[in-house]
């Protein structure tokens, strides 16, 4: 029997596979992986284990200019080897959000370095959710996440999620003179689990080289096999110029992200004296960090979790798509990914039903889904069985008619 929560706070004491249990013992199916993070599942003493041995020989250092450590030197050579891009080379990070700001900086300082410091301009998507820091907050497509703010990064703009046609309005409305980047995740997770229409990433792809403005891979959410490959924008056939990286690159056991980059957009900084890219942060390439990344894609890779992605896209799709006839449904998102969404529709707003109430519900019957507005949102671990399955779709349609009811 769960408690039903009388407030926001929900203490989570332990959790093992794709099950949580807070302080007073009331176990929970955990359908969000944390915040779409935890791709192997949680208490995997192999990740500890190996975390463990690191500290004991080396815990962390600097890897800022020329100092470097063996786990964040293998790590890089193994992320570089699976990724879609050109002649790769790898800038580690403690994060998503961090791995965008350096993704952004280092559009604006390549065109800047190659002759052409008026690319200042940055554009993203509807839904996009790009980290809250601050290039991060600049360009995200969610207005909730900028407003109260003040002026964030200048030289931004935002376009519809679902048209290559209104990117390359934008890119000529602005001139393509001074557009620096386009930023895209793979599939749209935070902003509500939109996923591209058929040859969407293609034109982009095709834009963004006519323009010569680079294309920025956001697969912090949809990377490392939540989307069934190493970072899911491999099943558009595209090759990004920047693609950023972080939360199952770890599972979260971890803070760790980065940013792989064409060699191309390297070479002005790579090969060049006295130019640097003058970027860094104290934690990154932490070895420990590092450590854990590599016990996490063993497991990925020993567990081909790769494939069994493919197989809980399907079996969540077929799940989910049963809530389609509730009253309070409007429209269900699914089948791309291991991640899905339930967007409530108008009778519900009419009677005062909002999505955090249906979290708060489903909560009280021991699955935890995440609410944005409007929508709750569903991206388990990957080792969930379909029974699990089943039972968190069958739990937030008994909170559907729960609510409903009141």
């Amino acid at each position: 029997m769960h408690r039903v929560t009388q407030g926001p706070k929900f203490t989570v004491a332990r959790a093992e596979g794709v099950w949580l249990w807070d302080e007073s013992g009331d176990r929970y199916l955990d359908g969000t992986a944390s915040l779409w993070y935890c791709n192997v599942g949680h208490g995997r003493k192999e990740i500890a284990d190996a975390v463990h041995r690191q500290m004991t020989e080396l815990e962390a250092y600097t890897v800022y200019g020329d100092f470097a450590n063996a786990p964040a030197i293998e790590l890089s050579e193994r992320l570089a080897a699976h990724a879609p891009v050109a002649d790769p080379r790898v800038i580690l990070s403690c994060g998503g959000g961090e791995s965008i700001e350096t993704a952004a900086k280092l559009a604006r300082r390549y065109f800047a370095a190659v002759g052409a410091p008026e690319r200042t301009h940055l554009i993203s998507r509807t839904g996009g959710y790009h980290g809250l820091h601050g290039f991060g907050t600049g360009i995200i497509g969610m207005d909730r996440f900028r407003e109260g703010f003040g002026p964030t990064v200048e030289d931004s703009s935002v376009v519809p999620h679902d048209s290559a046609a209104a990117l390359e309005a934008e890119i000529l409305r602005v001139g393509p003179e001074r557009v620096a980047a386009f930023f895209a995740e793979p599939v749209i997770g935070a902003g509500g689990v939109y996923a591209p229409e058929p040859g969407y990433f293609e034109e982009v792809s095709r834009i963004c080289r006519r323009y010569g403005v680079l294309f920025v891979a956001d697969s912090v959410i949809c990377g490392f096999a939540r989307l069934g490959d190493w970072f899911g924008i491999e099943r558009f056939g595209v090759r990004p110029d920047m693609l950023v990286f972080a939360k199952g690159v770890t599972s979260g056991y971890l803070p760790l992200g980065g940013v792989v980059v064409d060699g191309r957009i390297a070479e002005p900084f790579w090969n060049r004296p006295g130019n640097p890219f003058h970027h860094g942060t104290t934690y990154a390439g932490h070895p420990s960090c590092c450590a854990a990344a590599q016990a996490n894609m063993d497991i990925l890779e020993r567990e081909d979790l790769f494939t069994v992605a493919r197989e809980i896209e399907v079996q969540l799709e077929s799940a989910v798509r049963t809530l389609e006839d509730h009253p309070l449904v409007e429209e269900v998102r699914a089948g791309t990914g291991v991640m899905a969404a339930v967007k409530l529709n108008a009778e519900a707003a009419e009677r005062g039903v909002t999505s955090p109430d249906v979290f708060t519900e489903a909560r009280s019957r021991g699955v935890v889904v995440r609410a944005i507005p409007e929508t709750l949102l569903i991206s388990p671990p990957l080792v969930i069985t379909w029974e699990q399955i089943e039972h968190l779709v069958a739990t937030v349609r008994g909170a559907l008619d729960a609510v409903a009811a009141r």
